[in-house]
């Protein structure tokens, strides 16, 4: 108990007076597990106050047996421990997916500042120390959550950001995860800043909408993105500021294909000497009542249609996977391997506070909060 206590205390993730104390108290908190249960038993969420996780999602096939669809481990601990960190399913934050060099200034500007005034460095992650990656060595993800809301289908978790990984200012944020009948969840943000600062968040899920039965990968799970644009990224996935049109590339997902359907054509696609897509698309319509996204599996009939307040979605195809299964997806002695999941992240424009001419804005201030929503549904297919 003490190792696990002082590796708390270490991260600087001390609790808010007065916030969720039978959270903190329970004996395995931050590990503490959370079950919704929809009234109509179509969808069971579980949930780990660590990172505002999601570790199981279990809903109905096309013959009405229920299957857990993300990955995870037996071990929540592992969300911390696990030294490859392949960030399953939690709330990724203060800022999702990379910021080139770890560098921004407020007011935004295309290059580089030097070190003054309203210039921030956050720790690098990635590639060497190319960039940052969704938020930090400690972001969101990997903080301890507390519980302020709960009932038999819903929870409210508690971050307090105060100034971690060098960005500016504290933040308070709440994130409400819900199942309602009809195979529905639902997961909503809002995040309340002291000063500017940059927030772009997203929800880190891995999909295998088979569950590992009758099928090893997500290569033949069709896939339906509404967007025309991809931004144009560099061998360490970085944005270039330029954007790709998708026509006659294999980005082209506005009508249904498989993943795999033009696999070969994916070769380095996501960072060199990866195959399969690690990449951002930007939305062509509004998709806060429609869905923008689409998964379905023929295999288990599972199908999935995301409606999102968010502008775009990164769609990772998991080449870098290596990672025991979860013991109902047959491990530990079978691995989660390349291009057995899919992540499907809804987001804003990926490093948009390097990227000046693009004209959107992600700087968030006192009386101008974040929010983010996003809607998950569930159906069979014939």
């Amino acid at each position: 108990m003490l190792p696990k206590l002082l590796g708390v205390l270490a991260l600087g993730l001390l609790v808010p007076a007065g916030l969720a104390a039978d959270s903190v108290l329970a004996p395995d908190w931050p590990f503490d597990l959370t079950t919704l249960k929809a009234p109509d038993g179509s969808i069971t969420a579980k949930f780990v106050s660590f990172g505002a996780t999601m570790t199981e999602l279990w809903v109905k096939d096309r013959k009405g047996k229920a299957r857990d669809i993300i990955l995870g481990y037996d071990d929540n601990s592992k969300l911390l421990t696990d030294p490859a960190h392949p960030v399953f399913n939690p709330i990724v934050g203060r800022y999702a997916n990379r910021i080139k060099n770890g560098t921004f200034s407020i007011p935004i500007t295309k290059d580089p500042q030097p070190a003054g005034p309203n210039v921030y460095q956050i720790p690098t992650n990635d590639h060497d120390g190319a960039d940052t990656l969704h938020g930090g060595i400690y972001g969101w993800d990997r903080r301890n959550w507390t519980i302020v809301a709960r009932n038999q289908t819903s929870v409210t978790y508690f971050h307090l950001d105060r100034a971690d990984e060098g960005f500016p200012g504290f933040v308070e944020a709440h994130v409400t995860h819900t199942v309602h009948d009809g195979g529905i969840l639902h997961t909503s943000i809002v995040a309340t800043p002291t000063e500017k600062t940059p927030i772009m968040l997203t929800q880190h899920i891995y999909w295998n909408l088979d569950a590992f039965q009758g099928s090893d990968d997500v290569l033949a799970h069709k896939l339906h993105v509404d967007g025309s644009r991809v931004v144009a990224v560099d061998s360490y996935a970085i944005p270039t500021r330029d954007f790709i049109d998708v026509e006659g590339t294999p980005f082209d997902f506005r009508e249904t294909q498989a993943i795999g359907a033009r696999w070969d054509d994916t070769v380095d696609l996501c960072g060199s000497g990866c195959q399969g897509y690690d990449n951002c698309w930007i939305y062509d319509h509004d998709h806060s009542t429609t869905p923008g996204v689409t998964l379905w599996s023929d295999l288990s009939g599972i199908k999935l249609e995301v409606t999102t307040s968010n502008p775009a979605v990164q769609v990772y195809t998991g080449f870098w996977l290596d990672t025991p299964r979860k013991e109902v997806h047959g491990g530990p002695s079978k691995t989660y391997s390349k291009w057995s999941a899919v992540a499907i992240e809804q987001e804003g424009y990926i490093d948009a506070i390097n990227t000046p001419e693009w004209g959107v804005d992600q700087i968030y201030h006192p009386g101008k909060d974040y929010t983010w929503d996003s809607v998950y549904k569930f159906s069979t297919v014939p």
